[in-house]
């Protein structure tokens, strides 16, 4: 996976998803199984043969997250940690640095909500998957900041920051739908486990 990749799909999975781990198996080893699944899921499928399904637990992306993330987060995120609700619904937290975030905004404007923020604190999102023919599209239900509650605007401008690229200098939208990389089909999120359809 390329670099690039890595640190959108982290920055996704920060900003759309995060919750605490309580009780959760966190290790190397799960690391390691998580790679080893996306591997999986980026090599080519047979032409012909029947859909593959890879199954990803709630522990080995966590994992991943806390041993081999730290180099692809983006600079002000930290400790993303995710949980498979059910039903497709997800949910998670990570730490923003909101200096670093101040200082790569840099609007200059004294009025930027941002430029009144400082220090370190948790960031929670929750909301629903919505997956289909190699479609994706999430659903915001709550997001806080702090534990106060976070306007969907500026969580809006996280997604922008944290998702430029030369194809989309402005970001991705919230609301917008996107692809699924590596003929993905659709992304079945259970409880504590999501299974990935190609």
């Amino acid at each position: 996976m390329s670099i690039s990749a890595v640190r959108s799909l982290c920055a996704l999975l920060v900003v759309l998803t995060c919750a605490t781990l309580d009780g959760a198996t966190v290790s190397p080893q799960q690391a390691d199984a998580f790679e080893r699944k996306v591997e999986q899921v980026r090599a080519p499928r047979r032409s012909g043969s029947p859909p593959r399904r890879t199954p990803l637990t709630q522990d080995e992306v966590n994992s991943w997250f806390a041993y081999r993330a730290q180099p692809h987060l983006p600079q002000g995120i930290s400790s993303p940690q995710l949980t498979l609700v059910g039903d497709n619904r997800v949910s998670g937290q990570a730490t923003l640095d909101l200096d670093a975030i101040g200082r790569r905004r840099a609007s200059g404007s004294w009025m930027d909500p941002w430029s009144l923020l400082g220090g370190r604190l948790p960031l929670s999102v929750t909301g629903t998957l919505h997956t289909r023919d190699g479609i994706g599209r999430f659903a915001l239900e709550s997001a806080t900041l702090g534990g106060v509650p976070l306007p969907k605007l500026m969580l809006q401008e996280l997604l922008s920051l944290y998702s430029r690229s030369e194809s989309q200098p402005r970001g991705r939208s919230l609301d917008d739908p996107f692809p699924l990389p590596s003929n993905i089909r659709q992304i079945e999120v259970a409880r504590g486990q999501a299974v990935v359809v190609q």
